[in-house]
């Protein structure tokens, strides 16, 4: 990480943090800002979602992607999809416009298509940097954990008092084609009830399903009555125990806002009514 390198992800930050805020100043539902800010980050190739996505050991990007409403529970998503330019925004189609969650692969692009989704050459979603990563994995046939990390995800509370939750990634690179991870799987990377909270993960996907971390957290709250940061601590706690590294973006109903994790840093952002917006890497 240099310096140009730390200024060119803060600034990055501050975009997506705008996008969103945007649409809560005038008013706007906590599902679209958090739409808008995924979106931005996806358009942007630092980070692992959209373009920068991370490639497969096959030399493809392959896409996850997740929103729910904590309004009314509706979820969508979408996994394993190719070409798709902004997968946070097709999972939305998922949920609007189908009576499924979850749909993945050919299928999910062809409804894409259908939506009238933008759709990209394959050539778009292959930058310098995953293609350097994926480089470095083909000649120590395994992947390092900076190319093992990388989500983005954002989280919102409107004037409403409604909550919701977005995820979107690329994966890792070398993943086996057709792996899915976290960020596809509601209750998993993604997950929002106004009764509690709503929440966005980063870390190893495989973990984060073995032990649904974004529903958990929720569930700490629901049934154990504590609090949104203790509620995070002890789910990236569970993580811990299995060894492996994260981080949890999270707001509750009463505006607590909680960003935490467990490894070195997580690029991270945030902006509220009263406060100038903040980021930060380490």
């Amino acid at each position: 990480m240099t310096p140009r390198h730390a200024r060119e992800y803060r600034t990055a930050l501050k975009a997506a943090l705008a996008a969103g805020w945007r649409v809560l100043r005038n008013g706007g539902a906590s599902l679209d800002a958090v739409c808008a800010a995924v979106a931005a980050l996806e358009d942007d190739p630092l980070f692992n979602a959209g373009r920068g996505a991370a490639l497969n050991a096959a030399g493809g990007a392959e896409l996850d992607a997740s929103v729910m409403d904590g309004a009314t529970l509706g979820a969508g998503a979408v996994a394993a999809i190719r070409r798709v330019k902004n997968p946070v925004l097709l999972a939305r189609a998922v949920m609007e416009h189908t009576p499924h969650v979850l749909l993945t692969g050919a299928a999910a692009l062809r409804f894409a298509r259908a939506q009238d989704h933008a759709v990209m050459p394959a050539a778009y979603f292959r930058t310098l940097k995953s293609e350097i990563a994926l480089e470095r994995f083909r000649r120590r046939a395994s992947a390092s954990d900076a190319d093992r990390h990388g989500t983005v995800g954002a989280v919102a509370l409107d004037g409403e008092g409604n909550v919701a939750a977005a995820t979107s990634t690329g994966g890792y690179t070398g993943k086996m084609t057709g792996r899915v991870g976290d960020s596809a799987i509601i209750g998993a990377g993604t997950y929002a009830d106004n009764a509690t909270c709503a929440v966005s993960c980063t870390g190893h996907g495989e973990t984060f399903m073995r032990v649904v971390v974004a529903h958990d957290i929720a569930a700490r709250m629901r049934y154990g009555r504590t609090t949104l940061a203790h509620a995070v601590q002890a789910a990236l706690q569970t993580v811990a125990r299995l060894g492996q590294t994260g981080g949890v973006i999270a707001v509750d109903a009463a505006g607590a806002l909680t960003l935490a994790f467990n490894s070195e840093g997580m690029y991270r952002g945030y902006v509220c009514s009263g406060r100038a917006p903040a980021v930060a890497i380490y």
